[in-house]
């Protein structure tokens, strides 16, 4: 199951604008400027890529490098104001995949993240199928997938992407324009008021459960409410 791209920069502004626009082209996003903050979220698990200032006021964002790197997992894309050819080898050599100076084209950064998600995920075994809660929900995204307490779902394309799109990080909260982007694609003008419908449609097939499985934010979104199993 894919996870988010974590996104270290201390830059508020800067650090929304690459948000907005990962998340229009369909990743789910956890932001941080704080270095210690993102060696937290990293020991956690679910991040699938992270985009890193190296400057960051707090960690040396080479240590943020490389507890990414360790074990060769998690890819990362370098974002610096560190333009001198010696600091990106020096970044490269330590574990980035790719590197990105300021200022930069938030269209260009988004197209090298998906390339180096790409090439990552392209590298390995597909990955086996995701379980949540005690073994109870089971989603296999190779094959789109999913049953419930051993029972299959017969799910629609838009119901799978959503539970998928919700599984991808368990707990995180997504805005409905955000699983518009996962499931349908930002162009879709107008979609975004669907979304509760498609919703209550894959609550209804989940059964009494359905509630606590895709769990309602008021005035958010939703959220994926069963833990993936480790």
């Amino acid at each position: 199951m894919s996870g988010a791209v974590l996104v270290v920069e201390d830059d508020r502004e800067l650090r929304e604008l690459v948000r907005r626009y990962l998340e229009r082209a369909g990743h789910a996003v956890h932001t941080t400027g704080s270095g210690a903050e993102a060696l937290g979220v990293l020991a956690t698990g679910g991040v699938e890529l992270v985009v890193l200032d190296l400057g960051l006021p707090d960690v040396d964002g080479l240590e943020v490098l490389a507890a990414a790197r360790a074990g060769g997992e998690i890819p990362v894309v370098v974002l610096t104001a560190r333009s001198q050819v010696e600091d990106r080898i020096d970044g490269l050599r330590r574990g980035a995949d790719d590197y990105v100076t300021k200022p930069f084209s938030p269209t260009e950064l988004v197209l090298r993240v998906q390339a180096v998600l790409h090439r990552t995920r392209g590298a390995g075994t597909a990955p086996g199928p995701a379980t949540f809660g005690g073994g109870r929900l089971r989603l296999d995204e190779a094959r789109h997938e999913a049953s419930l307490d051993g029972a299959p779902l017969e799910l629609t394309p838009t119901e799978w992407g959503l539970l998928a799109a919700l599984a991808a990080t368990p707990g995180r909260v997504f805005s409905r324009y955000e699983l518009v982007n996962r499931v349908r694609g930002y162009e879709f003008a107008g979609y975004e008021r669907t979304i509760d419908s498609h919703v209550k449609n894959l609550r209804r097939k989940l059964g009494a459960d359905g509630a606590g499985i895709v769990e309602t934010v008021l005035g958010v979104g939703y959220r994926l409410g069963w833990s993936r199993d480790k």
